[in-house]
């Protein structure tokens, strides 16, 4: 069997998130799987993916609750395992290149954006995220890339090697009915965000554009979930607006965030780039009506399933969504074509494309 080993930088680092779910999807589908096997170089996570996994570390990881302890002890068992060299395909879980100079078998990096790349205004100048992430893009020996927006960045901001790159979509289980939690005392009425509020999110202009709507919507609101609590700038931000009483942030989890995507008048996505957009099909499943920014990676992922508006602009957010606020058959049509464009992104071929890429580099 050919045995995958997938490092523990995300599940150190994320209770909840993405790209530590896209790993944890891998893991369980290998697990079915007679042709693989894995190693996690995990001892310790809180991470809630890996609950599912027969790993024994979770009656551990109360001992240590110092999350940068946790990392480090995490990163000292993956160099052991490095060092052991009983794998057959390397597949970090993000961008540390501790394992450069130890590696002796295939590289795997997934790359998930390039929006530090394309958009380095926004983020601090000594973050160290952009020369990690080349370092593993050349030692690579393949780059899984989520869009071929993603990859036509990697070519064009880093003149990556194209036959290096395979595009994977990311996948979604559309077959097995939607596991929801309910809440209570949520709004009537509420427009869905979701994810971090990072400069690059667009969070600001979307408040700018709420602060329009709720003069003509009054009882309307704005749910907020993930991306950690409201900063004091943003709170401070809110009140200037005197947005307070209609702003909402719930820490949801994901059975949770289901049913906020179902209750919700629509979900709005106004950042300025992503690599591909999972809250995308999150949306899709549970058949919410999706606004989102006018941008090449939304444009290829959701097509005529949502609605767009110019991405630098307060007022053509705000028009858009109205429309879709004030038209009941409207948001039946995005869910309609929701339904269908979500056939697009079945979870299993993500799994198998990302198999075969393992079968051929051993």
């Amino acid at each position: 069997m050919i045995n995958i080993l997938y490092d523990h930088q995300k599940f150190s680092t994320q209770e909840y998130g993405g790209i530590s779910r896209y790993f944890a999807t891998l893991i369980q589908a290998i697990k079915r799987s007679p042709e693989f096997e894995y190693q996690l170089g995990v001892l310790l996570s809180n991470n809630h993916y890996l609950q599912n996994t027969d790993e024994a570390f979770h009656s551990l990881k109360k001992i240590i609750k110092n999350p940068g302890s946790i990392y480090k002890l995490n990163k000292l068992y993956n160099q052991y395992l490095l060092t052991r060299n009983r794998f057959d395909v390397f597949h970090p879980t993000y961008y540390d290149t501790y394992f450069i100079d130890k590696l002796k078998k295939p590289l795997v990096v997934t790359i998930h954006d390039m929006t530090y790349e394309r958009l380095p205004e926004y983020f601090w100048a000594k973050d160290p995220l952009t020369k990690l992430k080349r370092l593993n893009i050349e030692r690579a020996d393949k780059i899984i890339a989520i869009s071929e927006t993603t990859k036509n960045d990697l070519i064009k901001y880093l003149n990556t090697n194209p036959d290096k790159i395979e595009v994977v979509y990311h996948g979604i289980d559309f077959e097995t009915p939607l596991n929801v939690t309910p809440l209570k005392n949520i709004p009537e009425e509420y427009i869905l965000f979701v994810g971090h509020r990072n400069a690059y999110k667009n969070f600001f202009l979307f408040l700018y554009a709420f602060q329009q709507l709720s003069i003509k919507h009054p009882d309307l609101k704005v749910i907020l979930t993930g991306g950690g609590d409201l900063d004091i700038a943003e709170l401070e931000f809110i009140q200037r607006l005197k947005l307070s009483d209609k702003i909402l942030h719930i820490n949801a989890s994901d059975e949770e965030l289901n049913y906020l995507y179902q209750q919700a008048i629509t979900f709005v996505y106004p950042s300025l780039h992503e690599g591909f957009g999972l809250p995308i099909l999150e949306a899709f499943m549970s058949e919410c009506p999706i606004v989102l920014s006018d941008t090449e990676c939304f444009r290829e992922i959701a097509q005529d399933a949502a609605l767009y508006f110019e991405p630098q602009s307060v007022d053509d957010l705000a028009a858009t969504l109205e429309k879709v606020i004030n038209s009941n058959d409207l948001r039946s049509n995005l869910i309609e074509a929701g339904k269908k464009r979500i056939q697009y992104f079945p979870l299993q071929k993500s799994v198998d494309e990302t198999f075969e890429i393992y079968k051929k580099l051993v």
